[in-house]
């Protein structure tokens, strides 16, 4: 290309007349771009000046460094939100170098500081920058127009990371409203939540049997760092169900465990599991008034299912109050994302979060 292109459409006009057939499958490229994501969602990319007030993006470096010849342009992509809410714009910068599509595969790169009004973090940036070299992203073959593919999956991306930060909020609200006083569940010594608070539950303190209960095989359970605040402390777990039958099993290999029998309420949990068409699910405060319940609105909100989740909470003897409730929430939370429960959903299954049972604990 002779001239510096000012506008898409000069793009292509001087791609099409060039004679190198991989310059004119990028202008037919361009095309359908068009086509598909409308005539003004795309325009060329020009580097911020240095002199101007905009702040430098992560990675704009590497895109400033990259060799003669490369063809870079902008895509606005409207992503969808969940609930039906207004959706949001992301700006994708598609890099081409002068080898593609024949040697060498695009890069795309998140122009977006923000989605809504969440601030973009390093790993979307990074996985984004990655598209297509990850393994489970976007393929690419050598010869190969993949820029819409990844365009698509970046859109996925995006969709799923909002989804994620909307469900955050959406604790943090409920987190929240657990901290605030309620009629017998506030600084009234009183109270019904303080009057229960420091009593064991009925399983705490049983003598584990000298065989410990089986665990139902291929059940793998993950459990993270305990949560701990004025001598009491809060260890979450989680583990992968695919028949409610064997939760039963599993509460009672972990009551096996003398560090956990001994504990002033053991196996706080709830679980949901979907057999065939149809969700089961059951929660038990196992002595801790209404704990079982605030887990089971988590694993509502953050929709997952076929999993177990458990809190065992040893008790300091100092009365937490509101606040015990919300590091049951959190040691829950940690444990469903150490164990992979929140990641992006399956598309096996209806949209539904399952999770893989990864970490670092097994029993």
């Amino acid at each position: 290309m002779t001239n510096t292109p000012e506008t898409v459409e000069d793009l292509i006009a001087q791609l099409s007349s060039d004679s190198n057939p991989a310059h004119e499958s990028i202008a037919s490229e361009l095309g359908v771009l068009q086509s598909i994501y409308g005539e003004d969602a795309i325009k060329l990319w020009r580097p911020p000046s240095r002199s101007g007030s905009q702040s430098p993006d992560r990675g704009t470096e590497a895109v400033n460094s990259s060799e003669p010849g490369t063809i870079r342009y902008q895509v606005d992509l409207t992503i969808e939100t969940p609930g039906g809410e207004e959706p949001h714009q992301i700006t994708v910068l598609v890099s081409l170098p002068p080898t593609y599509p024949s040697s060498a595969p695009p890069q795309l790169q998140l122009l977006s500081r923000y989605i809504g009004p969440y601030g973009v973090d390093a790993p979307l940036f990074g996985m984004i920058l990655r598209t297509y070299i990850s393994r489970g992203a976007v393929e690419w073959t050598p010869g190969g127009e993949c820029v819409f593919d990844g365009l698509e999956w970046v859109k996925e991306r995006c969709t799923e990371w909002l989804a994620e930060r909307m469900s955050e909020k959406k604790i943090g609200e409920l987190l929240r409203e657990d901290e605030k006083a309620k009629p017998g569940d506030s600084g009234d010594v009183h109270g019904a939540a303080h009057d229960n608070e420091g009593k064991s539950s009925s399983r705490s303190g049983r003598e584990p049997p000298d065989t410990p209960a089986e665990m139902p095989p291929g059940i793998t359970i993950v459990e993270a760092e305990p949560i701990v605040d004025r001598k009491s402390a809060f260890v979450g777990r989680a583990c992968h169900i695919t028949d409610p039958s064997q939760v039963p099993l599993i509460l009672n290999h972990l009551m096996s465990d003398r560090r956990i029998a001994r504990a002033a309420h053991p196996i706080i949990n709830a679980w949901r599991c979907r057999v065939g068409n149809v969700l089961h699910q059951d929660n038990d405060d196992d002595g801790e008034t209404a704990a079982g319940g605030r887990l089971a609105h988590l694993l509502q909100i953050l929709e997952v299912e076929n999993v177990l989740v458990v809190v065992t909470r040893y008790f300091g003897g100092i009365h937490l109050g509101p606040d015990r409730f919300k590091h049951i929430n959190q040691a829950a939370r940690n444990a469903l994302e150490l164990g992979g429960f929140l990641d992006a959903p399956d598309d096996g299954n209806g949209g539904r979060r399952q999770g893989k049972g990864k970490g670092h604990t097994k029993r």
